[in-house]
């Protein structure tokens, strides 16, 4: 059930921005978004609908405000939320957050032993971490998102994506400045 006075039918563009500050609960963790991409279906040729719809995304072109969860190098489940009208195909992916509720479930889900402990601000930065801190799976792909609104709009920026390789230039990356959890691409220094 979304709580949330966001119009999940407007494009994915619109939607990240509003995004930010909000927290998305699932699984028995809460985090609060700090960074999200945005990608346009149709009009994007990094979007997973560019070329239309398959069996793989047809829950990008269902009923928006619903996750679109897939399995991303073998490894991880990443999460977007559907936006646009339904057919549209569109969605934003959920890039980085912190953990407000379920640390504990968070950490043990993310934490390996043979690993150090993961630092509070990494346990969900990052598109797979995320995920697998809110223990996303192939079977929550279409289930309707728990989205609870931000108390204000916080500070908020737009640049390039990241970690693709299509339509990368595009700035429909937005994220909180400054914010610990927000990722960074290899190589290129932290977004402020």
């Amino acid at each position: 059930m979304i709580e949330s006075s966001i119009d999940f039918t407007q494009p994915a563009d619109v939607v990240g921005p509003q995004l930010l500050g909000c927290v998305v609960t699932h699984n028995g963790v809460s985090i609060r978004l700090t960074e999200v991409e945005a990608y346009l279906g149709a009009d994007d040729p990094a979007a997973h609908t560019y070329k239309g719809k398959t069996a793989r995304n047809a829950t990008m072109f269902g009923p928006p405000g619903r996750f679109y969860v897939y399995f991303s190098y073998g490894i991880h489940h990443n999460g977007n939320i559907v936006c646009a009208p339904e057919g549209v195909g569109q969605g934003c992916l959920m890039r980085g957050g912190e953990v407000v509720a379920g640390e504990e479930l968070a950490r043990e889900r993310r934490q390996r032993p043979e690993r150090a402990e993961i630092a509070f601000e990494s346990l969900a930065r990052g598109p797979g971490n995320l995920g697998q801190a809110l223990g996303l799976t192939l079977p929550d792909n279409g289930t309707p998102v728990q989205l609870t609104p931000r108390a204000e709009e916080p500070e908020w920026v737009a640049g390039p994506r990241i970690g693709i390789s299509k339509n990368s230039d595009a700035p429909w990356r937005f994220w909180i400045p400054g914010d610990k959890t927000v990722s960074s691409p290899r190589g290129y220094p932290k977004p402020r």
